[in-house]
């Protein structure tokens, strides 16, 4: 479906990191008992000063895990992290790139380029194939489907005339006195 409006395409993809910081904004309430803006504002009016001792504290006192105090006290003295917000992160990433090739790694730039286009090639390759190949599949489940009449793909799997191995558990169902597909077929 075409987009409507103006729109940029972004070089560069999703950080993973973007998708957890937002999952754990979202369940903190439920995990810890406070929205992050809770804790923030608890942390403001109750804890320390500093952003360490806050998180020590808020650890210590609450019993907080590591990256849940981090991040309350980062942004209790106004820290923010590029990975919270999906534009936000896709506006900077190009900026987050050039800064981890720049000085004695910029002669690997080109390489890093290059190496992005290939894969970003191959995956809409991919991408093309595994559409069709879920299309084709989808097909051969519908025929299979339409040529099953409703009683025969578990009628035809009674053994007839055979008593239950021990190694086996008889259910109790008797054979049904359907045709196999094999009989259909002769």
């Amino acid at each position: 479906m075409p987009m409507s409006g103006p729109h940029k395409r972004w070089k560069y993809d999703l950080h993973p990191s973007v998708q957890m910081a937002n999952s754990v904004i979202s369940e903190m309430k439920e995990k810890t008992g406070r929205s992050l803006d809770e804790w923030v504002r608890h942390v403001k009016k109750n804890g320390p000063s500093a952003e360490k001792e806050r998180s020590a504290w808020l650890k210590k006192e609450h019993g907080l895990g590591t990256n849940y105090a981090s991040w309350i006290a980062g942004k209790s003295v106004g820290k923010s992290d590029a990975f919270e917000d999906a534009g936000e992160y896709l506006r900077h990433a190009e900026d987050f790139v050039d800064k981890m090739y720049a000085g004695p790694k910029e002669h690997l730039r080109p390489i890093y380029d290059e190496v992005l286009s290939y894969a970003r090639h191959s995956a809409t390759i991919l991408e093309s194939r595994l559409a069709r190949q879920s299309s084709y599949l989808s097909q051969a489940r519908h025929r299979a489907d339409q040529a099953d009449n409703a009683h025969a793909h578990r009628s035809w799997l009674a053994l007839r005339d055979t008593k239950t191995p021990k190694r086996l558990i008889d259910t109790g169902d008797s054979p049904r006195k359907t045709e196999s597909p094999q009989d259909r077929n002769h």
